[in-house]
């Protein structure tokens, strides 16, 4: 099954960082790539590359002028992140019993009420304010039942060694 994320609305001057999050936890948290929309940024696909040729992979990010083309593309299901949309508790288990293809679409500034009324589905991670990054690691737990936790990714120069107290990254693995 593949899980991809679409990132919404990026833009290089304020957004950096909270973009970059997002695609590293799309990463770390078992989705196979990413595409953002909004402005194109060269540092932040250079830096999700290093990444990855880092820590493993594959992941893939790629850069979309229009996110409707990336929506309507898409042969699988449709899942926006919304503090508006229904309870994750509840839709979490026909979401993963569909069995098919995932996008993960995570707003940005203002999500266009078009996105809304396009997908498949708008999940509720808590009907609070907080930050994509969070609703989108949430997400993802929830999906895969825990299991990206123990995900191993190919082609890795770096590896954490798990200390009870400490740093220890081994290179070369």
């Amino acid at each position: 099954m593949d899980v991809h994320v679409l990132r919404l609305g990026h833009r290089p001057s304020r957004d950096k960082r909270l973009s970059t999050h997002v695609i590293l936890a799309a990463r770390a948290f078992g989705a196979s790539g990413a595409t953002y929309s909004g402005l194109s940024d060269p540092g932040l696909e250079e830096s999700i590359s290093k990444v990855t040729s880092e820590w493993g992979g594959p992941f893939n990010l790629e850069f979309s002028k229009s996110w409707r083309s990336v929506i309507s593309r898409w042969r699988g299901q449709v899942v926006h992140l919304t503090m508006y949309g229904l309870s994750i508790q509840k839709v979490i288990p026909k979401i993963r019993g569909e069995g098919s293809d995932l996008l993960i679409v995570v707003g940005g500034a203002k999500v266009p009420r078009e996105v809304y009324n396009i997908v498949d589905w708008n999940v509720g991670v808590t009907s609070q304010p907080h930050s994509e990054v969070s609703a989108l690691a949430v997400f993802l737990h929830e999906f895969w039942e825990g299991g990206e936790v123990d995900l191993q990714f190919p082609g890795a120069r770096l590896r954490v060694v798990p200390q009870a107290r400490g740093k220890l990254v081994e290179a070369g693995v």
